[in-house]
């Protein structure tokens, strides 16, 4: 079956077969080679088609689609980002949006429901204004279905993804494409005064990991300055410990609830269980930030939570992974989740907590 054929036989073809699916794909830039990875790992053999160099890929997997977004449910990823099905595939065209409009009208399972919309395109798309464009158009070409477009809690997601020559489209329940933000792409907005970006990885940790850091009471985090950390720790009304030799940034500076120590963080010395969260958000080198984050973790009272940044300067991430998280779970460290997360770059976000 030529995957850039438009016929109507095809698309009945392609989801009927029960042997296979097939998925668009996404990473963070430079790291689809990792989650293409993780996937044949998990299914054997992938049949893979870059759609975005180092980043989106159309995957087959041997596998239903059931059974597909199962096991990585069972088996979350750390590089793959974003899956989306692929139940309709017509050429690169205006008509072919007008033939997606007809299949999804026909789908009964979106009559009357709550569907979010999500559409993404390559820069060499036939489609050339912006993808928020096109979903006003096919939500216009929806009518008849009688649904409720909203991005808050959809019941289904329907995915459409352009291209220069082809059209991929599916739907899917939101849980099922490993994030319910377009590709994974999970955006917040700056605010003025706010110190770093570094600030969106906890913002994105709270809602990918389930955290409630509101929950905690004291936090320690090494390697604070210029304190983009440990701002967002005290607008969740925690008491902060911050650790750096470097100055944190002057808004910070008469805080009531944050103490200052201008060290290193190997030459602090804390009271055992002083500290009900720990983070880290070191630009080091990984083994040696495990090293120092594992040294002070009698400060980490037991069920007491850690997230740290794993920098990942080396060809071989996955094993350097392994290896640091076995160091943490030698240091009674229950490892929760490994994920690159969308504002993670050459990093991953370890979320563990003490035992």
């Amino acid at each position: 079956m030529n995957e850039h054929i438009p016929n109507e036989e095809q698309n009945k073809l392609q989801e009927g077969s029960g042997v296979s699916s097939r998925f668009i794909c996404t990473a963070n830039h430079g790291f689809a080679p990792y989650a293409q990875e993780e996937l044949r790992r998990l299914f054997g053999s992938v049949k893979s088609t870059l759609l975005v160099p180092g980043e989106v890929f159309l995957a087959t997997l041997h596998a239903e689609p059931e059974e597909a977004t199962r096991r990585l449910s069972d088996n979350p990823p750390v590089f793959l980002r974003h899956i989306q099905p692929v139940q309709f595939q017509d050429e690169g065209s205006r008509e072919a949006l007008d033939r997606l409009a007809v299949y999804l009208s026909r789908r009964t399972e979106l009559s009357g429901e709550v569907i979010a919309l999500q559409a993404r395109k390559t820069d060499d798309s036939f489609w050339t204004e912006s993808p928020g464009e096109l979903r006003e158009l096919l939500q216009a070409g929806l009518e008849d279905v009688a649904a409720e477009f909203s991005v808050q809690q959809p019941v289904w997601i329907v995915s459409v993804y352009v291209t220069g020559s082809a059209l991929y489209a599916g739907i899917s329940r939101p849980e099922d494409n490993l994030s319910d933000w377009n590709g994974g792409a999970i955006r917040f907005r700056r605010e003025d005064g706010q110190i770093s970006r570094a600030k969106f990885k906890l913002m994105e940790a709270e809602k990918e990991f389930g955290i409630d850091f509101a929950a905690f009471r004291k936090g320690l985090d090494i390697g604070a300055a210029p304190g983009g950390w440990t701002s967002f720790l005290l607008e969740r009304g925690l008491s902060v410990t911050a650790v750096d030799p470097a100055r944190m940034h002057d808004s910070l500076g008469d805080h009531p609830a944050l103490k200052v120590l201008r060290k290193n963080a190997g030459e602090v010395k804390f009271r055992e269980n002083e500290f009900d969260l720990l983070v880290c958000d070191m630009s080091w080198n990984p083994k040696l930030m495990a090293k120092l984050v594992s040294g002070l973790l009698y400060s980490l009272v037991t069920g007491g939570m850690a997230v740290v940044t794993i920098k990942l300067l080396t060809k071989k991430p996955m094993a350097l992974i392994k290896e640091i998280t076995a160091m943490f779970e030698n240091e009674r460290m229950q490892i929760q989740r490994v994920k690159q997360l969308f504002h993670n770059r050459d990093e991953v976000t370890v979320y563990m907590i003490k035992y």
